[in-house]
């Protein structure tokens, strides 16, 4: 590695894995939120849900910033945003204040990803890119580790508010972006070439010919496997803890993390061995396999019953049900050209994870109905439909960034 694709993954990674941190926290305290704020489940799948509406609208917007002032200031101004966010949560008196600022934390959310993965993306070789935007996705799987294992040392003693405090050191990252991590050499150079065709016109360049078809066949595959993943592991800290009575397994506090753990390095592993295997296999077939592998297991683990199940599939949902995603920032990074690029990643996984929003709600509003765990099926529904599309998008290993 030179010391640019180095400091460029080494950001995007801690950016991605510290915003995994952060939005994981309020999942690993939902069980608390419901019970100490009085919020029915419905209403903490809402929560869940604006906080990806939010996602989607900071990450549009993000994606016209890296445009223009370039990746890592956009990058560094994301992170700061969700960091300050997540503690405020902790000062929450009400369900409407924690709406507000977990509004503020998904705009800061959704611009990371858009940054970061442009950022990668442009620095790193055709031939390594798969395996490079794997490991800064592999990341989100150690932030959600981080999260469980800081839920699991500071809930008992200083509850979900201390929990929330914690979320607010990732700030520190944004200032060693500022510091150490050189922009893009392919945006600099396009920068002056591309300025004045790309101020005000994006979405024009969007909708030309060669590009919207792709841009909306990647959208809606993004929409539906988001779907499945935000539907599923917003749930599952929860699905473990609840009383059987309640839908849930009935799982104890230290193995409801401890299984988390287990489950983040299933995650880990999908995510790292998916950029080796789109490198070699493609990009197109390693997504598909992934996504049709989750759509069968998911209803699955929504029926099981005993701890050695729950515990022994928990990884192998993990590494199908969320190492898809290191696929689509190679993917999207090679569909489109570098004037608009962070904009259309921007958008078609932004907008996607927006309306993916409807998940956690829609799972909770199940929950009431059928059970949590018979709202998986669902899920696995997304994610059938999620692989179907991606066999309408072209076949982009091997392309050079220009």
């Amino acid at each position: 590695m030179t010391s640019a694709e180095r400091n460029s993954l080494l950001a995007g990674g801690l950016g991605w894995m510290l915003d995994s941190f952060d939005v994981a926290l309020y999942s690993m305290v939902l069980a608390y939120l419901i019970r100490d704020l009085g919020i029915s489940k419905e209403t903490g799948g809402l929560l869940a849900s604006l906080t990806l509406i939010a996602s989607a609208v900071g990450g549009v917007a993000f994606g016209f910033v890296a445009d223009r002032i370039g990746r890592t200031r956009s990058l560094s101004s994301s992170i700061l945003i969700y960091s300050v966010a997540t503690a405020a949560c902790g000062f929450a008196s009400s369900v409407a204040f924690l709406a507000i600022f977990r509004v503020i934390l998904g705009l800061g959310m959704g611009g990371e990803w858009t940054a970061g993965a442009a950022l990668v993306a442009e620095t790193w070789p055709a031939m390594h890119r798969g395996k490079a935007l794997g490991l800064m996705q592999s990341t989100w799987a150690v932030g959600g580790m981080l999260a469980a294992l800081v839920a699991w040392a500071i809930l008992p003693q200083w509850g979900w508010r201390g929990v929330f405090f914690v979320g607010v050191l990732p700030g520190l990252v944004a200032l060693w972006i500022q510091w150490r991590v050189p922009e893009s050499e392919i945006w600099k150079r396009r920068k002056n070439s591309a300025e004045t065709k790309a101020r005000g016109v994006p979405l024009r360049e969007l909708w030309r010919k060669d590009i919207r078809w792709n841009g909306l066949v990647a959208t809606a595959m993004n929409t539906f496997s988001m779907i499945g993943y935000w539907g599923l592991f917003t749930w599952m800290p929860t699905y473990f803890s609840l009383p059987v009575s309640q839908g849930g397994r009935g799982l104890s506090v230290a193995k409801t993390y401890g299984w988390l753990v287990i489950i983040g390095m299933g995650q880990w592993l999908g995510y790292v061995l998916f950029g080796f295997a789109a490198d070699a296999f493609g990009r197109r077939r390693t997504y598909f396999s992934y996504l049709l592998v989750a759509a069968i297991l998911t209803p699955i683990y929504g029926i099981v019953h005993t701890p050695l199940w729950l515990l022994g599939l928990g990884p192998l949902v993990a590494f199908f049900g969320t190492g898809f995603f290191s696929g689509f920032g190679a993917i999207a990074s090679e569909l489109f050209p570098t004037e608009i690029r962070a904009t259309a990643m921007g958008l078609s996984y932004n907008v996607g994870r927006g309306i993916s929003a409807v998940a956690p709600l829609a799972v909770g509003a199940l929950a009431i109905r059928i059970g949590l765990g018979r709202s998986f099926f669902m899920l696995g529904g997304a994610f059938l439909l999620a692989a179907l599309l991606t066999l309408a998008l072209p076949e982009t290993k091997g392309k050079q960034l220009e």
